[in-house]
């Protein structure tokens, strides 16, 4: 049944997904924010105990991250209720106080109209697979054998044979009663234009059929056997079946298997697609004759949020990984983008497969480039710069690139990424790479001069500010990289006063997650940008929790010990606060027992650090002193003192 415009809409906006999928799951309230419509649980897709499956209420999407199920409530209730979409709508109807619309006469006649077409379809893909059988098909059987497909695999992919003849499948399904017309809507066969009898699109070709997603045939491929033929490959034309740019071979069986967690790749043709799948790989799909349309790049992101390209090493294959550039910067979005795994030059993945088996196919995968390495690539081969106009050129190509993301976070991550290719490839080489202060003599040699970068850093500039925003960094870092700690300072990390937009963000997005395994990997998701934000100064990268996370006993002390610096500092400064206010009143010993408390717990959370001598005092219980904190203790118990004597002589 076909549903008047607006319909569906509107009974999305009715219904609460959170509601429809409340009754199938058990929320988790730590994670959960209902004010919000930000909901975690357990997915009910596959078996898991923690909260991976995310509810979005406001969009009206549901997402999970193990098992990559996504949808919104009419999926919902199609997947779990197991039943078609009608009922699902009707389902949701009751529930929403929604009557369903009355049967629209005209859409109804075109959904019957492509359900004809289909079983039309259905039944050519029948005739070619029988033709394969026949003596005809003799060479076409010893050309499949030759490229590795068994009988059981060409069962499997439905591969077909159309006979050399005028007529073959025209006169085959004329000849059961279905109308002409019908066979000419669907691609099979054409009027000529001198207005003699129909003939077959497909003559003499190695047949595949192509099913959309819900698995119904809308067209067909053909491979020639006449090596003279004019094209290659040949599709059936633009049906109501069949539209070119918004299809993909093996869409179905692709995304079934990614939802299980397997990785898309994107072939260039049917064999590449068979000879993978065959080969182990589940999830392939690929573009059926031309360039990736805009339509199928959206297609591949709903099937899996960053697709492997692996286009054939050729000119071709790289041209057309080029072109995939430009057609997906505009669109990227946060954790979805694409990498491209490169074939050796002269193979496709059928080839490769073939040559040197399922490992090697692997590999080129594991070591699939991201789309930020490939742009540079294509933007620097074969390129001199060896002047600044040339440099110029190459800064305004690559700004006209990034400037095409829509996504401000992911443009300045681009930018970054290219900065820093820019720089290997335009700074001066080492003049030795042996040269080190462990080479004999080189204490002898002058130090480096201070760099510009270095003077204008955080800590070129730190004062008490500049040193707990790295301390805050620090935590915060610590606990995204080990969340198996998380739990044992969940109370302290919701009291911090953190001073900075970006570290408060991360902080809420820690404490929402919880201690997810891939905790990392979800605040990026909501929260890149300020994650990096936190990431970045070097002094949290080379934190041995964040550099090398795993082991929980590290990250444990490194979090306590910063917590603990964090709050001596604050609650010195905080005594000293009170203290100038209370200068003015009668001093007594309590004040002065406060602010040598105050001193000493600075003292013991000092200790256990390295502090430059030019900024620190060596004490005489041997503790290293903050010399501008000193000297302000010392100021205020030089009044104080004063203040004191005065009362005394009084």
């Amino acid at each position: 049944m076909s549903l008047p415009p607006g319909f569906l809409e509107e009974l999305r906006t009715r219904i609460s997904l959170t509601d429809v999928v409340g009754r199938k799951v058990m929320w988790d309230t730590r994670k959960s924010n209902p004010g919000k419509g930000d909901m975690w649980a357990p997915c009910p897709f596959h078996q898991e105990k923690t909260a991976s499956f995310h509810v979005d209420d406001r969009k009206g999407f549901y997402y999970c991250f193990g098992c990559h199920a996504k949808g919104d409530a009419i999926s919902f209730v199609r997947e779990t209720e197991n039943v078609g979409f009608m009922e699902a709508v009707e389902i949701i109807a009751r529930e929403a106080g929604m009557p369903v619309p009355k049967r629209d006469p005209v859409a109804q006649a075109k959904s019957d109209r492509r359900t004809q077409l289909a079983e039309v379809m259905e039944q050519a893909v029948q005739f070619f697979r029988l033709q394969l059988k026949t003596a005809n098909a003799a060479q076409a059987r010893e050309y499949l054998a030759g490229r590795g497909l068994s009988e059981a695999a060409q069962d499997r992919w439905e591969i077909g044979f159309a006979p050399n003849g005028r007529q073959g499948v025209f006169a085959h399904l004329t000849g059961k009663g279905i109308d002409a017309e019908l066979v000419i809507d669907a691609g099979l066969a054409a009027r000529p234009d001198d207005g003699r009898d129909p003939y077959d699109r497909f003559r003499d070709r190695i047949i595949f059929p192509i099913r959309d997603a819900r698995g119904r045939a809308i067209a067909l491929g053909g491979r020639a056997m006449d090596p003279n033929a004019r094209a290659k490959y040949l599709n059936s034309p633009e049906t109501e079946l069949f539209d070119k740019g918004r299809s993909l071979y093996n869409l179905g069986p692709a995304r079934e298997a990614a939802g299980k967690g397997v990785p898309l790749i994107v072939a260039e043709g049917y064999m590449d697609v068979i000879a993978l799948v065959e080969a182990g790989f589940q999830s392939c799909v690929a573009p059926l004759g031309t360039a990736i349309t805009e339509s199928q790049l959206q297609m591949m992101w709903r099937v899996s949020p960053e697709p492997l390209i692996a286009l054939d090493g050729d000119r071709a294959g790289l041209q057309a990984a080029m072109r995939l550039i430009d057609l997906a910067l505009p669109q990227l979005e946060a954790g979805q983008s694409l990498r491209f795994a490169l074939m050796p030059e002269g193979q496709d993945p059928d080839d490769v497969l073939k040559s040197h088996g399922r490992a090697t196919m692997q590999g080129f995968l594991d070591k699939a480039l991201p789309m930020v390495q490939l742009l540079w690539q294509r933007e620097t081969d074969g390129g001199i710069y060896d002047s600044p106009e040339r440099k110029a050129a190459l800064d305004k190509n690559l700004r006209a690139a990034i400037s095409t993301i829509k996504d401000v976070s992911i443009r300045g991550h681009y930018g970054e990424a290219i900065k820093q290719m820019r720089w290997e490839l335009f700074s001066p080489k080492r003049a030795s790479q042996d040269k080190g202060p462990w080479k004999k003599g080189a204490w002898k040699e002058k130090p480096a001069p201070v760099q510009p970068s270095t003077k204008s850093s955080l800590l070129g500039n730190a004062g008490q500010g500049a040193e707990e925003h790295l301390r805050e960094a620090v935590i915060l870092a610590t606990l995204v990289m080990n969340p198996k700690i998380l739990a044992d300072f969940e109370s302290a990390l919701e009291r911090m006063d953190f001073r900075s937009h970006e570290h408060r963000l991360v902080r809420d997005c820690i404490l929402r997650i919880g201690a997810a395994e891939d905790l990392h990997e979800r605040i990026e998701m909501t929260a890149g940008a300020e994650l990096a934000a936190v990431l970045a100064p070097r002094h949290v990268q080379i934190s041995p929790a964040v550099r090398a996370p795993g082991d929980a006993k590290i990250a444990a002390m490194c979090v306590a010990e910063e917590l603990a610096k964090l709050d001596a500092k604050r609650g010195v400064l905080r005594e000293i606060d009170d203290a100038m206010e209370d200068i003015d009143g009668l001093v007594d010993e309590g004040l002065t027992w406060r602010l040598s408390q105050a001193a000493e717990a600075v003292n013991r959370a000092e200790r256990s650090e390295s502090k430059d001598a030019a900024v620190f005092d060596t004490a005489p219980n041997g503790a290293q002193l903050d010399r501008g904190e000193r000297d302000a203790l010392a100021r205020l118990m030089g009044q104080i003192e004063q203040k004191s004597d005065d009362q005394s002589k009084k």
